[in-house]
């Protein structure tokens, strides 16, 4: 993987995801950057993603975390497994708290960190900022799927 290449456009360019695919050109399209032992997603939302004026709509905060913490859990399993590419992975769980509104104006950051792992699954750990502040957190469990899944090779 290339240090300037996403984990999305590297392992699943073809993905049509509303968060995280780079083949949906309707979705957040999102871009999570490895960056020491975080992952890191810079995003800038739209009027569209307001829930009113200057204030994103926290169904799209909850899907930048399940996005980029999947991504997170993903790229921590290939890792400590020693694969070559992510396995498939899918959110069994998520919470999110959405601490302060988030402004819909301006670069966004999304922070993630594996907080527990194991050999099929992952504990992840979110913040998002904006202007230095953080307006929301999250901490989901992210699991890799065997085949017969419905999420098995969908990248």
């Amino acid at each position: 993987m290339s240090g300037e290449q996403s984990l999305q456009d590297c392992y699943a360019p073809e993905t049509r995801c509303f968060g995280c695919g780079p083949a949906n050109p309707l979705g957040l399209r999102i871009k999570s950057f490895v960056r020491g032992g975080d992952v890191v997603c810079e995003w800038t939302p739209s009027p569209h993603h307001e829930a009113f004026a200057g204030v994103l709509n926290g169904g799209i905060i909850g899907t930048l975390f399940d996005c980029h913490c999947n991504w997170t859990a993903a790229h921590h399993l290939m890792v400590a497994s020693g694969l070559g590419a992510p396995p498939c992975t899918v959110t069994a769980e998520y919470r999110v708290v959405l601490r302060r509104p988030t402004p819909s104006t301006g670069r966004l950051t999304v922070r993630a960190r594996v907080v527990e792992g194991g050999t099929d699954r992952a504990v992840v750990e979110g913040s998002l900022e904006a202007g230095g502040s953080v307006t929301a957190t999250a901490r989901g469990v992210f699991v890799a799927v065997r085949e017969g899944h419905p999420a098995f090779h969908r990248w």
